[in-house]
């Protein structure tokens, strides 16, 4: 091990053995990935035999029913999504509220985090290898050089979706109040529920299109006969903003109360004005604050070499004057 150790310090200088153990890792990731795509047995084959017919699990009978997923996918699914149900779901619900709706989405989701950590580790390490010095790198430059862009590769995709995920609920929140008056102009001109929803979701598709196609989504799960009220809460949810989570709060209980929906509209729509001017006065009043440094910044240090600049110059050359 000694004289090991002595070779490759000779090849790749004092950081050398820190190097081939990450070159090590990393060779047997790569010599991992093909377990991944080994093909297990076909669902269908168990299904045709008879005693496959009675002895069918659940985990075949998921794959069976989810059979518009990716098959290569399917293959290493186990590896790609959290077999915690509770985790699993709660990115499955990130990823709707990112506008991420296929059935797929969470696997590619986990594949993104593996693919770029790898490829952000390879491109560290072989970066380090060929182009810096490794015998002046000290162990937290090895560190920072090598293991960085793995982690930034992986904590990529989150990020993404983090900021996929406020985008479209500032456009929602932004766009809900438009929404709510077209849906009143339609109700109160004899139009239903359902069909000012269809026509909201036309008219909002230029301007907002993330709220156009919650709208959209809406009115197809209503078409296809789900109940309204579960479908006004799944919306609620995949918006994961506070007005539309009371908007469906509202219309549930004047379905339930069999108050007119008009009414209701009006009064919410209102509101959702006056939140939206008080939305705007937050912001112009958060603005002088926010341009006080950059005043500070831009502004105290010219004004003080105007007005400093010249009596300084002033009194450097009176020294120099009497110095002699």
């Amino acid at each position: 091990m000694e004289v090991l150790n002595a070779i490759i310090v000779d090849k790749l200088g004092p950081a050398g053995p820190m190097i081939a153990m990450a070159g090590l890792g990393v060779l047997l990731l790569l010599l991992a990935i093909p377990m991944f795509f080994v093909s297990n047995s076909n669902p269908m084959d168990r299904l045709n035999t008879t005693s496959g017919r009675n002895k069918l699990d659940a985990e075949t009978r998921a794959v069976l029913r989810e059979k518009g997923k990716n098959d290569k996918l399917n293959k290493y699914a186990q590896f790609l999504e959290p077999q915690n149900e509770k985790e699993l779901s709660d990115i499955r619900m990130k990823l709707l509220q990112a506008g991420y709706r296929g059935k797929d989405a969470v696997q590619y989701y986990y594949f993104m985090q593996f693919a770029l950590g790898i490829g952000g580790l390879i491109l560290g390490v072989a970066y380090f290898t060929l182009i810096m010095d490794s015998s002046e790198a000290t162990t937290q430059q090895t560190l920072m050089y090598t293991l960085g862009p793995g982690a930034a590769g992986y904590m990529f995709p989150k990020y993404w979706v983090t900021k996929r995920v406020q985008t479209r609920q500032e456009e929602i929140e932004g766009g809900f109040p438009d929404s709510l008056d077209m849906m009143l102009v339609c109700v109160e001109a004899g139009q239903s529920m359902d069909q000012s929803i269809v026509r909201v979701s036309k008219e909002l598709r230029a301007s907002y299109p993330s709220l156009a196609e919650e709208f959209e989504l809406v009115s197809y799960e209503m078409k296809a006969g789900k109940d309204k009220t579960a479908v006004l809460n799944d919306m609620g949810e995949r918006c994961g903003v506070q007005d539309v989570m009371s908007f469906v709060t509202v219309l549930n209980q004047s379905q339930s109360f069999g108050t007119p929906i008009s009414d209701a509209l009006r009064v919410y729509a209102a509101e959702m004005r006056d939140k939206r001017v008080m939305r705007a006065e937050e912001k112009a009043n958060k603005l002088p604050t926010k341009m006080t440094l950059c005043t500070m910044m831009f502004t105290v240090p010219p004004l003080l070499i105007i007005l400093v600049g010249p009596s300084a110059m002033g009194i450097q050359q009176l020294g120099q004057m009497a110095g002699p």
